[in-house]
């Protein structure tokens, strides 16, 4: 889990939850046969069951978006002026976003899927 030394903000909490849902929703369809383990998101905003890689990039995910120097104005990520991934882990949410997004409007998701195209 990450450590934080102050409260994440509302906006914060909302983002951590729904790349973890994003992630969850991309492990269980790319990684089915692997096992998984809890994942904690900070501050008690729940658990993900990813498998060990998946759980490596949420912890990626998770502390850039503490750390994100925007937040008084922060568009999501793709429109954003600073890019905090890397190159690769800027390709690996594209693939989740793109996967995740295309299950969840398949369920009837549409909430999650407003935040992939805006």
């Amino acid at each position: 889990m990450i450590a934080t030394m102050e409260a994440l903000t509302k906006h914060q909490k909302k983002d951590i939850r729904l790349i973890g849902k994003f992630v969850e929703v991309y492990c269980n369809g790319k990684h089915g046969d692997i096992s998984r383990s809890p994942f904690l998101l900070p501050e008690d905003l729940g658990q993900r069951r990813v498998c060990s890689d998946c759980a490596t990039f949420m912890k990626y995910a998770v502390s850039k978006r503490v750390k994100c120097p925007l937040e008084a104005e922060k568009p999501s990520c793709k429109h954003c002026r600073i890019h905090c991934y890397s190159k690769e882990q800027r390709e690996k949410v594209r693939e989740i976003m793109s996967y995740s997004g295309r299950k969840l409007m398949m369920c009837g998701r549409l909430d999650y899927v407003w935040h992939y195209f805006f």
